[in-house]
């Protein structure tokens, strides 16, 4: 890839006093938010970084949660095997700031509500068809089955277009961020495009995640550091889940990424203790708050397996920083779709004193348009930086498991 020297940087270059570093900065052109050029910049100093909690190659689940917030596969995934995908009785989750109380503060936003454009609660499944979730206390059964619900009506919807905006706390840092989510299609023929930027006061980094039906493709840029893309094949994908015994129907998508994978992922290491009618600006909503699976949280905080499978589990003043303690979700009681999601969290240096847990990280979805067109070109995907990319099929494939029922 060409690129150009300073004079005086060039000639400090050729005379081997100094060794220049070399990064990938994004053009400026783009569409739908696809990297359309990979420009190389040499500099001989280094460019400041985020905290030490951001680093892509930190090991740790606090770490990877805070890296990127849309890749919750990233978050929520452990070293170790998936647990068991036992029902297990979660008690009770203390009472948790509101959005007043936490880094996620709307002074001036307006907030997430659906667009006049969404179609009669009709499109999405009803609640009341789902079979009970046996051995729960009613609420957490009523909760488990709206989210089941919702997850569902996101694979059964002709299309999905939202704007999104994120704040992530990392540290003393927070960062804010945009972007959008489009869907398209159901079944095999289902497509999917998310994709957001975060910034800090002096740092950005990228999210984009595509799926154009042959590969779901995957796009981090963090900071100043080289992208990382990765793909993986969605035939194999769908092979696997034959062998596995997933209905031929099932859509796709939770097992690749977008929207559908987060929630999937966030039930699938959660469990949800209560249900709540509220409301998003006079829009009704339901509030349910999951904590950890017990099987999920020894696993990954293998020498804390005994506080995490203690009935009460761990408190969250004794997680790491930067570890959500639980999943808020706001869902519409109209049309079940998830507009907004938290994770909270007692932020701070380890050891911290007790006190309620806050939003350390939310992503809303507003402007939310159901069943309209959406332009193809959305899902198209190429990458400028073949040198870069991995190919994570056979690893993908390999950790594939049917969703919790």
């Amino acid at each position: 890839m060409p690129y150009t020297l300073r004079s005086h940087t060039a000639a400090a270059v050729r005379s081997g006093k100094v060794a220049p570093r070399a990064v990938l900065r994004r053009a400026g052109a783009r569409f739908f938010g696809k990297i359309l050029k990979l420009d190389a910049i040499v500099t001989l100093h280094a460019l400041p970084r985020l905290p030490r909690p951001c680093h892509p190659r930190r090991p740790g689940p606090p770490a990877r949660f805070a890296v990127v917030l849309l890749a919750v596969a990233a978050a929520l995934r452990p070293d170790a095997a998936p647990p068991a995908r036992a029902q297990t009785s979660v008690p009770d989750p203390a009472p948790v700031a509101g959005p007043a109380g936490s880094v996620y503060r709307r002074s001036a936003a307006p907030a997430a509500v659906p667009s006049a454009a969404v179609p009669p609660v009709a499109v999405l499944p009803s609640v009341a068809g789902l079979p009970p979730v046996a051995g729960e206390p009613q609420d957490a059964k009523q909760a488990e089955r709206i989210v089941a619900a919702a997850l569902a009506g996101l694979g059964r919807v002709d299309s999905i277009s939202a704007r999104l905006r994120q704040r992530v706390r990392i540290g003393d840092r927070v960062l804010v961020g945009a972007g959008r989510y489009v869907q398209s299609g159901q079944g095999e023929d289902q497509r999917y495009r998310l994709e957001s930027a975060m910034k800090s006061d002096t740092e950005t980094f990228e999210v984009l995640e595509v799926c154009d039906g042959l590969f779901a493709w995957s796009y981090r840029r963090i900071g100043p550091q080289p992208a990382q893309i990765e793909r993986f094949d969605v035939r194999r994908v769908r092979e696997r889940l034959r062998a596995l015994e997933v209905a031929d129907d099932a859509p796709i998508s939770p097992y690749l990424g977008g929207l559908q994978r987060t929630l999937s992922l966030i039930r699938d290491w959660f469990r949800f203790a209560s249900v709540e009618p509220a409301a998003i600006d006079d829009m009704p909503v339901w509030t349910i708050v999951g904590r950890w699976n017990p099987d999920s949280l020894a696993a990954i905080l293998p020498d804390r397996v005994e506080a995490a499978r203690r009935p009460e589990g761990i408190a969250p003043e004794e997680l790491p920083d930067g570890m959500p303690w639980c999943v808020r979700l706001s869902i519409g009681r109209r049309d079940l779709f998830p507009f907004r999601i938290e994770w909270l969290a007692i932020p701070g240096r380890r050891p911290v004193a007790p006190s309620p847990p806050e939003a350390i990280a939310v992503m809303e979805l507003y402007e939310v348009r159901l069943g309209e067109p959406v332009d193809a070109a959305a899902f198209v995907y190429k990458p400028a930086a073949e040198d870069g990319l991995l190919d994570l099929t056979d690893t993908h494939v390999k950790a594939l498991a049917p969703l919790r029922p």
